[in-house]
């Protein structure tokens, strides 16, 4: 069996962690911050954990980590 490649988009992105869980950064915090709510960025600067539905997508982009 051939290794699978890893998605090099996916792989900037996600992280799994430990416990199997996968952690990623918010989106929209870039450009144009001065029309966003101040409560908005500060949410936006944490970061988050996937979704259990997007879990096997994501496991299927990043097989190694």
């Amino acid at each position: 069996m051939p290794k699978i490649k890893t998605h090099s988009g996916a792989k900037k992105r996600f992280k799994v962690t430990g416990s199997g869980k996968v952690k990623f950064q918010h989106v929209n915090k870039r450009h144009r911050l001065t029309q966003k709510d101040h409560k908005r960025k500060r949410i936006l600067r944490g970061a988050a954990v996937a979704d259990k539905s997007n879990l096997d997508n994501i496991k299927i982009l990043v097989p190694y980590k």
